[in-house]
Formats: C-alpha cells, structure tokens, sequence
C-alpha cells in the first residue's frame, strides 16, 4: 500500500514539473494561447470604470501579474491600484502561464466580469498558489471581484 501511495505521489509531482517544462518562459513579445497585440489595452483601473457601466467588457486589458498558479500556470491574477487583483483564468485551459510571469506587464485579452467566488474556489485557488494550510483555513466567505476569461497573454515587459 505504501508503494502505491509513494508511486501515486511520485507521478503526481513528475506531471506537474513536465507540465511547467513544457511552457515558454514569460520574456516580452511571447504570446499564450491567441495572438494578440497590445493595441488599445486599457488598465485595471479602466476596466473597473467599464464595469460599472456594463456588466461584461469585451477587449484587452494591462496589468502587472502579482501571483501565478504554481501547480501549472492555470491561473494569474493582475494588481490594482486598491490592492485588490483581477483574476484571470485561461478559455479552455487551452494554455498556461510559466512560473516567471509574476512580476512582468502583460496584456490579456478576453472577456471581463463583476463575479463572486464560492469559498470553495477560493480555497482551491489558495492552494494551487502554494498558501499554507493556516492561510486557507481563514477563508470563510465568496469574494466579489473582477474576472478575466483570457483568449490570449501578451508579455510586454
């Protein structure tokens, strides 16, 4: 029963950094998922006043990533100017973000909403980005917040 276990573990962990290999490093002018150019981006800030007036924005958007999925880049999350981030998640799960994207200026383009996320999630979310057990055990209530579906990540800088 203990191979099994260790086995399970060991092809578990082997998946997740063959997976991670197999992305492009984030260095500006690389493209994930959808070609696309910077052209007219609005900022986050941008984005929450299109929010306001809309409940959906459809178009591209610029932010600096503050966090990336560390299990296999299924998610980042963008900054805003209140401390806040923008969740983005990728259509499909057609592609993923490499490990080095944090900190580097992309450019998402997609689909933009007001959501809210169940608890469950928000914890699912916590322990992909590596949050300890303390850190996940602290979430009790869905969180409303910006969401990117992205078609596409331009790295910019």
């Amino acid at each position: 029963m203990k191979k099994i276990v260790l086995l399970a573990i060991c092809l578990g962990v082997g998946a997740v950094t063959f997976a991670q290999s197999k992305i492009t490093p984030a260095k500006p002018g690389v493209t994930y998922g959808k070609t696309i150019t910077a052209d007219n981006a609005i900022n986050t800030l941008a984005l929450n006043s299109a929010l306001t007036k809309d409940s959906v924005f459809t178009g591209k958007v610029t932010g600096k990533v503050v966090e990336v999925c560390t299990k296999k880049g299924c998610f980042m999350k963008l900054a805003q100017a209140d401390g806040k981030t923008v969740m983005v998640q990728f259509t499909d799960y057609a592609y993923f973000m490499p490990q080095n994207i944090v900190g580097q200026n992309v450019v998402v383009e997609g689909k933009a909403k007001l959501s809210e996320t169940s608890v469950e999630h928000l914890k699912h979310f916590a322990k992909d980005a590596g949050k300890t057990d303390a850190d996940i055990a602290m979430i009790k209530e869905p969180k409303k917040d910006v969401a990117i579906m992205a078609d596409g990540v331009l790295v910019v800088k």
